[in-house]
């Protein structure tokens, strides 16, 4: 049977998908909390939320997602970052997978990505479980209700946790799947309850479909002063480098909290809400974020929580460090209801450096800012992962190479046109460590952050009087109000100045070593802006 609201001449019957069970189209959250808990899918949390484990997987599987390799596409995907899949296997997969739904109950999603009506796509989101509805519907952004009977997706994108592909059959990894078939204007995924794979994946959708329009996909966060959209500021950072904390300033209205455009028109986010970090989430320094976590329909993600109070604990990494809410971007009270702004005045890149080398803010040339772009520098501490004893670097060029299937020279040439048209000003941000290395430093005061960042946005910062970096050639102010000035000076902050010396040394060979793989295909002026 069919549930709900859609366009009557554009059913999944109309998309080949038949002899499934009931199908609820487009259910609001309410009613997908109903099903998911009568499905027994997760439990109901303080407040109304919905608490949910992902089973065996907590984080994305990016060794699973797959591009398939046909002809439009063979000369545009970054290979060596991207594993192929071939025509023939992913149709055998398609073909399997539409056989395991028959018979299934399945909730459908149609949905938006992309704020800016020039640049989105309409998205279809079939998912077996009604909690990744609930998800979804949280993380894209909702069309009016009235438009639903109208409404005709661009790709579709089937979500099958109970599925298991066959490497040999269909040309794939493992027996978890994600599949891009840009042709057929198709995703799969299949074997992974994690739900962050349905947002990631539209992620990948638009940073592959955008830059043919001119237009910058970005991993990043974006706010833009109160009343003024015109002075926007991105925030661009892997995974905890403080991408949602810092964004969420009280004082700026939050554009959104991880996927924007950079268009002609300014910047647009892709999303409709927010999926933040819970993991040592502090009411206090985080308020509004914390908050979500016991507002109506937003997903609790592998927190543990009491069984008999269902409060939840934020610092019990048991299940997972990666424990999440996902909630609507309306739940933050200073939410940007049009999810547009300007073309951002400042772009700033934020890494987390474990080794205690970096200064807590920089100033970047536009050589410079693709340079740290490309690098994407973000470093592992002791204890994230097994086997990981010292600080390690990560490196993620554009700050989310498992979302790039492009080149990232394509998407840094983008960044570096933009940057000039527009003027922005760059700014590198160190939220890791300071006075030494982890495990003998401490990490980077968020009050310091805080109090340079505002520095930046307001203009004021770059009055300052500023130092060339030995290190990194980058300038570096020498003081600022209201922060400690030995704290703009990384070596400063050690007792060990020969060790600092020698950990600078390190950490600018890996840097170099790293980039080395660029340098056939960047301009000149770049390869100048070069360390090591």
């Amino acid at each position: 049977m069919t549930f709900g609201r859609v366009n009557p001449n554009f059913q999944l019957e109309d998309q080949g998908i038949t002899g499934l069970g009931d199908v609820h189209y487009n259910l609001m959250a309410p009613a997908l909390i109903e099903a998911a808990l009568r499905n027994g899918e997760g439990h109901l949390g303080n407040g109304g939320t919905f608490l949910v484990s992902t089973g065996k997987f907590t984080g994305r599987s990016p060794k699973d997602k797959h591009v398939v390799k046909t002809d439009s596409v063979a000369d545009q995907i970054w290979w060596e970052n991207n594993a192929e899949m071939s025509p023939e296997g992913f149709d055998a997969l398609y073909a399997d997978m539409l056989d395991h739904m028959k018979g299934r109950s399945y909730y459908v999603q149609d949905l938006i990505g992309g704020a800016d009506p020039a640049h989105a796509i309409n998205v279809r989101m079939v998912t077996e479980l009604a909690w990744h509805g609930l998800f979804i519907r949280h993380l894209l952004r909702r069309p009016d209700r009235s438009a639903l009977e109208g409404y005709i997706a661009d790709f579709t994108v089937i979500n099958c946790p109970g599925f298991k592909a066959d490497p040999a059959r269909h040309d794939c990894r493992s027996d978890t799947v994600i599949a891009l078939n840009f042709d057929r204007k198709l995703i799969l995924i299949g074997g992974t309850e994690y739900a962050g794979e349905n947002k990631k994946s539209v992620f990948t959708l638009l940073n592959y479909l955008l830059p043919e329009k001119g237009v910058m996909p970005m991993h990043c966060s974006a706010n833009h002063a109160t009343g003024n959209p015109v002075d926007t500021a991105v925030f661009f950072g892997l995974s905890g480098t403080g991408k949602t904390t810092l964004s969420a300033d009280p004082a700026r209205t939050l554009i959104g909290d991880d996927e924007h455009g950079w268009s002609d028109r300014g910047t647009f986010n892709f999303e409709g809400g927010c999926y933040a970090k819970t993991i040592g989430l502090d009411a206090e320094a985080e308020p509004e974020i914390h908050a979500t976590t016991s507002k109506f329909g937003t997903v609790i993600e592998n927190m543990v929580y009491d069984e008999e109070t269902r409060v939840l604990d934020f610092d019990d990494d048991s299940l997972t460090a990666n424990m999440r809410c996902a909630y609507p971007l309306d739940y933050i009270s200073n939410a940007s209801d049009s999810g547009l702004g300007g073309h951002p005045k400042n772009v700033i890149m934020l890494t987390c450096d474990a080794f205690g080398v970096l200064p807590p803010i920089a100033r970047l040339t536009p050589a410079q800012a693709m340079y740290h772009f490309l690098s994407g520098f973000t470093a592992k501490v002791a204890g994230t992962e097994r086997g990981v004893t010292e600080p390690e670097p990560t490196f993620s060029t554009c700050f989310g190479a498992p979302f790039m299937p492009r080149r990232p020279e394509v998407y840094g040439n983008l960044l570096r046109d933009k940057i000039a048209k527009h003027g922005a000003t760059c700014w590198l941000v160190n939220t890791g460590w300071t006075g030494g290395a982890y495990g003998i430093g401490s990490r980077m005061p968020i009050h310091a952050t805080r109090a340079l960042l505002t520095a930046a946005l307001d203009g004021s910062l770059n009055e300052a009087t500023f130092r060339k970096d030995p290190n990194f050639g980058f300038d570096v102010p020498v003081t600022v109000p209201g922060v400690d000035a030995t704290l703009l000076d990384p070596r400063a902050t050690w007792a060990d100045k020969e060790g600092y010396d020698a950990q600078a040394a390190k950490l600018v060979g890996m840097f170099a070593d790293n980039f080395a793989q660029y340098v056939p295909f960047i301009d000149d002026d770049v390869k100048a802006a070069a360390i090591g």
